[in-house]
């Protein structure tokens, strides 16, 4: 059995390689606006669940995980001439929604905080103060 840290490496090896292979490499008109944001392998490295983020409306992201579905053989074969395994792990695509979840709380944020309670407004506040009247302890030419 492979470490932990092995399997680390392989799912990031995987990452890279599967998300360059996505943006240079694939033609399916259903596959744009796709980011590869992790990769599970599983401990005997035959299987990688590849989890995806794809800008777009559930229809888009339905097309989409169906034409990265269809373009796994090539991907896999992509993975076995850049990695050498004993075997190529079996991809599987899942979609991400941590980017969908991480909009919408924000949103949520945005609607139940008041706006002078932003913690951008308050920044503004304090560079303004420290650029009016700073000058008492500095020496200059002058003295």
């Amino acid at each position: 059995m492979p470490t932990q840290r092995r399997v680390q490496k392989v799912a990031e090896a995987i990452r890279e390689i599967v998300s360059m292979a996505i943006l240079a490499e694939l033609k399916d008109p259903r596959i744009h606006d796709v980011t590869v944001t992790y990769v599970e392998v599983s401990a005997d490295l035959r299987h990688a669940k590849v989890h995806v983020s794809v800008m777009g409306d559930d229809a888009q992201q339905r097309l989409t995980l169906r034409g990265l579905q269809s373009a796994a053989g090539f991907l896999q074969a992509r993975l076995a001439r850049e990695l050498e395994l004993r075997y190529t792990p079996k991809l599987t695509f899942l979609l991400d929604q941590g980017v969908k979840r991480s909009i919408e709380i924000a949103r949520i944020l945005k609607e139940v905080l008041p706006a002078e309670e932003r913690p951008e407004e308050e920044s503004d506040d304090i560079q303004n103060d420290e650029g009016q009247g700073n000058d008492e302890g500095r020496m200059t030419n002058d003295e």
